[in-house]
């Protein structure tokens, strides 16, 4: 082998071992951001078809806004809901989501994750449920800890997963290079 051969040889090899620590170390770092980030990313996915991940949507009498009830009254019908079914006062509403076409309103509620459905023309509780993709979301995203968290881990994430390509990359491209050099 030749002198300038053996140099590049070397230079390769010593970056090949630096990237390796670095790729070890890096995977063990979000390894778990990622494991945490796919089981909760599944059941995401299924939300829509799992009932215990999402109440299923019942369909109101009516899609004909002008014979809907008033918000208000819808409000206090998703509170009285709330309480008769789980004896849960004092939550406040997170927000209201109308559903014209299926004639209902879905009330979603700041603390523990509950929902009430309602029909939009007489207020009639349809559903009374816990919405758990809500909290799975959180933890899919680290906000459940707080938005600050969310920020930062989202970001190392992304972050990692790119420090991971490159030195993977380079951890499967140089080996071959080397070869190459040595046959040469």
């Amino acid at each position: 082998m030749q002198p300038h051969t053996k140099q590049k040889v070397n230079k390769l090899s010593g970056t090949l071992r630096e990237y390796r620590v670095y790729h070890r170390y890096v995977g063990l770092v979000i390894g778990l951001f990622v494991l945490i980030s796919s089981i909760t990313g599944i059941l995401l996915g299924w939300k829509k078809d799992v009932d215990l991940l999402q109440p299923p949507l019942i369909e109101g009498q009516t899609p004909d806004l002008s014979q809907w009830v008033s918000m208000a009254d819808l409000a206090a019908a998703a509170y009285a809901g709330l309480d008769s079914a789980q004896s849960i006062k004092d939550n406040p509403i997170d927000r209201i989501e109308a559903r014209p076409e299926k004639g209902m309103v879905k009330v979603l509620f700041s603390e523990g994750y509950w929902e009430v459905q309602l029909d939009g023309s007489s207020g009639k509780v349809l559903s009374v449920a816990q919405r758990h993709s809500d909290w799975i979301e959180k933890i899919h995203d680290g906000s459940i800890i707080s938005d600050l968290f969310k920020l930062v881990s989202m970001n190392l994430l992304g972050l990692g997963l790119l420090i991971l390509t490159v030195t993977g990359a380079t951890l499967w491209f140089y080996p071959k290079r080397i070869r190459k050099l040595k046959s040469n």
